[in-house]
């Protein structure tokens, strides 16, 4: 199974102006891809924005690739090549736009992955109104998931702010850190309302996210090699499943 949608950035939506020259071109048309036909295949649905498209790198280092990949070798079973829905800049209600022209309604998958919010955080919506959007979407997701709870795991929002893009273009990054840490309160909140598993990255980021090998070329979002430490977290969480 595979189909790639993809076109996607942390904060590509950071800004226009000076700050547009980060950003992939959201001009891109999402592509999809389709897979092998396996039914003894595990399937795998990652939803997201500029992280999980991995804006940067190239496919293998993106945390969806990178599990895959891990499963498949350190692991008994056979995961078919995941399904990402995701592009630089989106925010809640644009994954749910991506969702719908994927067409993907009705199908279930064993595993479901979100990472989205950054850039709600970024343009300055209402914190009121990602809770009502994320906890939309997070229903959602479970769905895709057979309505398996379990079977759904959230990822935290990185702090970008402590990135060496953050830095030179003058943003500030004590009113970044607590937005997002705003924003990361209502998630858990929510995933622990809905029994969904909530994966903090987010201090680990802080600590790790502004040394050069961790940074992809843009000095904004991250390599391969700070993928990987997500993907440790989420083999650990799937292996609990599976």
């Amino acid at each position: 199974m595979k189909s790639v949608i993809f076109t996607f950035a942390i904060l590509g939506i950071l800004s226009c102006n000076s700050t547009k020259n980060m950003q992939p071109d959201d001009s891109d048309n999402p592509q999809t891809e389709n897979p092998t036909d396996n039914s003894n295949q595990l399937s795998y649905l990652a939803l997201g924005d500029s992280y999980t498209i991995g804006e940067g790198v190239n496919d293998a280092g993106r945390y969806p690739s990178q599990l895959i990949t891990k499963l498949n070798t350190e692991t008994d079973k056979n995961w078919a090549t995941p399904e990402v829905i995701a592009q630089t800049g989106w925010t809640v209600d644009e994954l749910e736009r991506g969702i719908n022209a994927a067409q993907i309604a009705g199908n279930t998958y064993d595993l479901v992955t979100l990472s989205i919010g950054v850039n709600n955080q970024y343009r300055g919506y209402p914190i009121e109104k990602f809770e009502e959007e994320f906890e939309t979407m997070l229903l959602r997701a479970i769905s895709f998931a057979a309505i398996k709870s379990n079977h759904v795991v959230v990822l935290s929002i990185p702090d970008w702010g402590v990135t060496p893009f953050a830095a030179q273009s003058g943003r500030d990054q004590l009113k970044i850190k607590e937005e997002i840490d705003a924003y990361n309160s209502i998630k858990a909140e929510i995933c622990e309302k809905h029994e969904v598993t909530y994966i903090d990255i987010t201090a680990q980021y802080r600590s790790l996210g502004a040394q050069p090998d961790m940074l992809a070329a843009d000095g904004l979002h991250p390599s391969a090699k700070m993928y990987s430490l997500w993907t440790e977290k989420l083999f650990e969480e799937v292996m609990t499943v599976y």
